[in-house]
């Protein structure tokens, strides 16, 4: 079937200020990804591939010149605001316009973070504690817990959780929560048991009534970063060049326990199909002090880069770059085709 040939892949606004970019802005190795993104998928020669990163120009084409399908690979929102990232699956359903990725529910879902956790536990799946701390509450509803982790309801790639988001007592954290509301102005913030154990990411492929592949599940490895850091993936391991967070923290194939593996991706499996995720998702685990692995976060949107997190996690299965789109493009085909 050659029902479906023109594709418009569309990313981030390159021309935009960007809150999750080093700088507010794209940058040179931004670009990079960019444009072995566009090597990859024209290399697959049984489709005509555009590409977009303006966002104006993008809303013209979709009224002179609509595609087949639009691969989303937007991860920044429309017009590069991360509350907006519900507005492109959104717009292109009401256009009837067939996209790649998850639902504008599926969005609003999982953007915030605390009403993930309700879903995850009603699903059996293991969860840190937690506190909900209300941007307008101003004695800050501290818990008795530490150490924990302090982190934005709301927000994408690192945005609000830097290097000192670990905090171990309350006058650590009531600083945290200050700076956090002077940067971040009416954003509610989670204070969250600090998991110190191995991160895991959990990737899948496909869709729950089709073919569903879980790729190799990925670890953080920490190991390298100087004595006295908190080994956490901050802000600054995706923003800031010059730091250790950005230059030590690698990643490399999980060596987990079968049965502790097996759950995770039994979790992500329930998890994607609760939250009504499409095509592909990652999600992402760490041990708790116990032992106990518990989900730290769901990405519906997860970030398609070839230095990317799914990336590796398709590589650790011999599946390369140009593959691993292929299989997310011709899942969204699929689905969409199914649909018809």
């Amino acid at each position: 079937m050659n029902d479906i040939r023109t594709i418009l892949v569309l990313t981030g606004d390159h021309g935009l200020a960007d809150p999750t970019k080093r700088g507010g802005q794209y940058n040179p190795e931004d670009m990079t990804t960019h444009e072995a993104m566009k090597a990859a998928f024209s290399s697959l020669g049984d489709y005509d591939f555009t590409f977009v990163s303006d966002h104006a120009a993008f809303l013209q084409r979709l009224d002179t010149s609509p595609p087949d399908l639009v691969v989303n690979f937007c991860d920044t929102g429309f017009r590069n605001v991360p509350s907006h990232e519900l507005h492109i699956p959104a717009l292109l359903e009401l256009k009837g316009i067939p996209y790649s990725g998850a639902p504008p529910a599926a969005m609003v879902l999982c953007y915030d973070k605390a009403v993930v956790r309700l879903v995850a536990e009603s699903l059996g799946v293991a969860v840190p504690q937690e506190a909900f701390i209300a941007a307008a509450d101003p004695a800050g509803g501290l818990p008795d817990f530490y150490p924990a982790l302090i982190k934005p309801n709301t927000a994408d790639g690192s945005v609000g959780i830097t290097k000192d988001a670990v905090v171990r007592n309350a006058g650590e954290a009531k600083a945290y929560l200050g700076w956090l509301r002077r940067t971040l102005p009416g954003q509610d913030a989670l204070i969250q048991e600090y998991l110190p154990g191995p991160e895991y990411g959990i990737g899948l492929i496909g869709n729950p009534d089709a073919t569903m592949t879980a790729l190799p599940p990925l670890e953080v490895d920490f190991s390298r970063l100087p004595q006295g850091l908190n080994p956490i993936l901050s802000f600054e391991s995706k923003a800031l060049p010059e730091s250790p967070y950005w230059t030590d923290i690698k990643f490399k194939q999980a060596e987990i326990e079968p049965p502790v593996c097996d759950a995770m991706i039994a979790h992500a499996t329930a998890l994607f199909r609760r939250l009504s995720l499409r095509d592909y998702g990652r999600f992402d685990f760490r041990r708790a002090a116990d032992g106990v692995v518990k989900l730290m976060e769901v990405n519906p949107n997860p970030a398609w880069a070839n230095d990317g997190k799914l990336a590796f996690m398709a590589g650790f299965a011999g599946i390369e770059y140009r593959d691993m789109l292929r299989h997310i493009l011709e899942a969204a085909i699929a689905r969409v085709r199914a649909g018809r």
